[in-house]
């Protein structure tokens, strides 16, 4: 399997290229920073330098020939304000969501948010209103493409280690922390499981094994 990660620095990024290469899997990590290179490399990547919130249809679509999948793991981070949400988790995600199409990657997995698809309540933070908005919209657009596309949306996550123990299952399953090696672990175990499509699944710790919960998806 040939796997890019759009976002390829990121913190879920990282453990899912460990992960993936571990089990002989090709990963290529999009980032925007050059200097993230060796980070990407150490992980088992191999880094390609994209700026997604300026770079072409074609150029992200020659990045992603030959893939069997695309994992959108970007994000405008903490300290960001409203006008990059839109730009990174939005149209970044539609911007690799286009490429796919153009590259004939039909396999597409989108890192979302809980909350993302519900107003922000009021009184809510500007920028986390706008990121929540961003993540809805996305989320959108990708409903209306013809990929084999799923949509997870860990809650609150925590760099603890993973327990490999999950709720995973459409929402509402309620709020709750997720470990970001379980987020990732996921993110693997769905690549796998070409059986669960056009899904969108909240993600929180629990009490299920990873495999039996993708596994139960199918069920």
């Amino acid at each position: 399997m040939n796997v890019v990660i759009a976002g390829g620095h990121g913190k879920i990024a990282l453990r899912l290229a460990r992960v993936l290469s571990a089990g002989g899997v090709q990963v290529t990590g999009l980032i925007r920073n050059p200097d993230h290179a060796d980070d990407v490399r150490r992980a088992g990547a191999r880094p390609e330098v994209c700026d997604l919130e300026h770079a072409s249809v074609e150029e992200v679509a020659a990045l992603l020939e030959g893939a069997d999948a695309a994992v959108f793991a970007a994000g405008a981070g903490p300290g960001s304000g409203a006008a990059r949400k839109d730009t990174v988790d939005r149209a970044a995600s539609a911007l690799l969501a286009d490429a796919a199409e153009r590259a004939g990657v039909r396999r597409f997995l989108q890192i979302s948010s809980m909350g993302a698809g519900r107003p922000p309540r009021p009184g809510t933070d500007e920028a986390w209103a706008a990121y929540v908005r961003a993540k809805g919209e996305a989320e959108d657009d990708l409903r209306a493409r013809d990929l084999d596309w799923v949509i997870v949306r860990p809650g609150l996550l925590t760099d603890d280690p993973g327990t490999g123990l999950v709720t995973l299952a459409e929402p509402d399953v309620g709020r709750g922390e997720v470990t970001r090696d379980d987020v990732a672990a996921v993110l693997a175990a769905l690549l796998d499981a070409s059986g669960v499509n056009r899904r969108t699944l909240d993600l929180v710790g629990g009490t299920t094994p990873i495999e039996e919960a993708v596994a139960a998806l199918t069920a």
